[in-house]
């Protein structure tokens, strides 16, 4: 199959789907439902919900490709060991992380809150990474994970987008990723965020990465594989 060519800023990307991930950063329903950590910390969870159908898209098209794809869940083992007192000082003292809620004990492993919302659902062979803190490659083994299948190249969705999802861009072009947000499929509680985090890695040349969206994913795939089966002919 020709290369497919990515339609981004600040400019195109060429990427081969063998060697490429998407990641989908912590689509919890701690974060996107009524109930959860997000909402304890007052914001407004129905904000999210913007990246819920293009995330599905572009899932569906990574499936589809035979693309690794590796999901991510923000939390913390019961026992809280792993959860560091200046994060989980933060907010009224019944709603911090730990404590009871509508969807079990807020941001633990295990509990209802904790899980992938179901439009967005891991299927059998997708790995799912639990993580302590922000980044994807904080005390995880996703590294392990991308060089065993030889990727070099990140697609990244998920919230929120100056978080997580910022943070996981962050240290893969640390580590020698190309890194890639999908605009439509990343959202926060703060649009003003959501835009100046996406501009501050397409910055300067693309100083943390590129930056584009499911459509264009999607059409890239499309083009290669007609690509193909023209010359096929």
């Amino acid at each position: 199959m020709p290369m497919p060519v990515l339609a981004a800023e600040p400019a195109p990307l060429p990427f081969d789907p063998a060697r490429t991930a998407l990641v989908i950063i912590d689509m919890q329903r701690d974060f996107l439902e009524p109930g959860g950590f997000g909402e304890t910390l007052g914001n407004d969870v129905s904000l999210l919900q913007a990246a819920v159908e293009p995330c599905k898209n572009a899932l569906a098209a990574a499936r589809e490709a035979g693309m690794l794809i590796v999901h991510t869940r923000e939390g913390h083992r019961p026992d809280m060991a792993d959860a560091p007192p200046a994060k989980v000082e933060r907010g009224e003292p019944t709603t911090r992380i730990g404590c009871a809620g509508p969807m079990g004990r807020i941001l633990i492993r295990g509990e209802a809150g904790h899980d992938i919302i179901a439009e967005l659902y891991p299927i059998e062979g997708e790995p799912v990474l639990d993580k302590p803190g922000k980044g994807a490659f904080y005390q995880t083994d996703l590294e392990l994970m991308l060089k065993n299948r030889g990727i070099d190249t990140l697609l990244v969705c998920g919230v929120t987008t100056e978080v997580c999802v910022h943070t996981t861009i962050r240290e893969g072009n640390d580590r020698g990723y190309r890194c890639v947000a999908l605009s439509d499929c990343c959202a926060s509680y703060f649009p003003e965020f959501h835009r100046v985090g996406l501009d501050m890695i397409k910055a300067q040349g693309g100083i943390f990465g590129w930056v584009s969206d499911s459509t264009a994913f999607i059409a890239a795939l499309g083009a290669a594989s007609a690509g193909s089966a023209a010359a096929a002919a």
